[in-house]
């Protein structure tokens, strides 16, 4: 789903609200969850899931292309823990779908 998807599924769901009244719910949704991460803190929203920070070390790696030692600085990045709720309601759907053999 992207976000023009989500954004559908918005003012879908709710008659009352225009496309543009949809479009902004989800862009101020998906604002607040990146400020909030951006100011260090974690998101939670009940039945779906919680962001947080992780932090990567510094490291040194490889340049795939040349072979060459690249010095990777330390970073945090955004991670996300699904809830129980949604990993329940994806395991209920799914159990019936083969899933794919990775090549």
């Amino acid at each position: 789903m992207t976000r023009a998807d989500l954004i559908a599924a918005v003012a879908s769901r709710f008659p009352a609200l225009t496309d543009k009244d949809a479009d902004i719910a989800v862009k101020e949704i998906l604002d607040a969850i990146g400020s909030s991460l951006a100011q260090g803190n974690r998101v939670e929203i009940r039945g779906f899931g919680s962001f947080r920070l992780n932090h990567l070390q510094a490291r040194t790696s490889r340049n795939p292309r040349t072979g060459a030692a690249v010095s990777v600085p330390a970073k945090y990045v955004p991670h996300f823990t699904a809830g129980k709720e949604l990993r329940e309601r994806v395991q209920a759907s799914v159990k019936d779908i083969p899933l794919q053999q990775a090549a």
